[in-house]
């Protein structure tokens, strides 16, 4: 596996969309914009769900053909059906992702269906995806655990990848969406999806850190080959169907790590700082994260870097 680590930046979207508050659209556009000068390349940028459903992010018509366009620089958005995927369609999308889970219970409080109705849905939409050359993504959400029907099979998860897998997606990423899981789950869902089948570049995961453990995860996740992991810069975010849950693993504690450790992931941790800095203004309060509040630190000195 190669040692570059790919970070996918969710905090525009899976961030935003579970705060109490609304950012204006400049204030979105400003923090992409920030996102994309600290060397992120694959920023979800929004939502195409019903505006009524998520009005954290009804901008989505005006956002996405508002963003600063390059190349080798990505703006995934998230598709729940085929109306969302007309809107995205007019918007200039490129690149989507869609969502299930391993459990039915938890499909049906968020999606309002099944599993198997959530992979029959986005069928149409993947096909219609694949035919106009946009990357795919999907999400196995409740990875490790479901609020409502606790601990999660790992052959679960494996079984709604691999059918999505079938449907034409380039990628699946395993939520710990509750933030339950710790690294022995996460070594034995890794190694029992490759021996699925499952080739290891096209899996990535999504922690959330509700129980300190994100970090842990990713550790594990990188020593059985992973190289691409998400976050959240200001580590915005949370579960709404997890009462008490923290937000997403912060792009800042991420990357912090991945420095330390010596991982390469071309992302500059004071740009992505300043980016943090920015949406917690935005959004009214405090920067949550851990390095976010501490800064970075310079070996050499001793001095805390990247704080403001």
């Amino acid at each position: 596996m190669p040692d570059r680590v790919r970070v996918y930046e969710v905090g525009p979207r899976d961030g935003l969309q579970n705060e109490a508050g609304v950012v204006t659209t400049d204030d979105k556009r400003r923090f992409i914009e920030l996102l994309a000068a600290a060397g992120l390349r694959e920023i979800e940028a929004t939502s195409f769900v019903s505006p009524g459903a998520i009005p954290q992010l009804a901008d989505a018509d005006v956002l996405l053909p508002s963003l600063p366009r390059r190349a080798g620089l990505r703006y995934p958005v998230l598709i729940p059906n085929e109306r969302g995927m007309d809107r995205a369609e007019a918007a200039g999308a490129d690149a989507i992702a869609v969502f299930s889970a391993t459990t039915d219970a938890f499909t049906e409080h968020n999606i309002g269906m099944t599993v198997a109705a959530s992979l029959a849905a986005f069928g149409p939409v993947l096909r219609r995806a694949e035919a106009r050359g946009w990357w795919r993504r999907a999400y196995v959400s409740t990875a490790f655990g479901c609020p409502y029907t606790g601990a999660v099979d790992p052959d679960d998860a494996i079984d709604v990848a691999q059918r999505l897998l079938d449907l034409g997606v380039d990628e699946v990423c395993f939520g710990d969406t509750i933030g339950v899981a710790v690294p022995r789950q996460v070594a034995t869902l890794t190694n029992r999806a490759v021996a699925a089948g499952i080739p290891i570049e096209r899996m990535a995961y999504h922690f959330h850190d509700t129980r300190g453990t994100a970090l842990a995860n990713v550790a594990a996740g990188l020593d059985t080959g992973i190289r691409t992991f998400d976050a959240s810069t200001g580590g915005t975010g949370g579960c709404p169907y997890a009462p008490g849950a923290a937000g997403n693993l912060a792009t800042e504690d991420l990357i912090y790590y991945l420095d330390a450790s010596g991982w390469d992931h071309g992302v500059d941790l004071a740009g992505v700082l300043e980016a943090g800095r920015f949406i917690a203004g935005a959004l009214g309060r405090p920067v949550a994260s851990k390095v976010g509040q501490a800064g970075g630190w310079d070996s050499a000195t001793g001095a805390a870097i990247g704080r403001g």
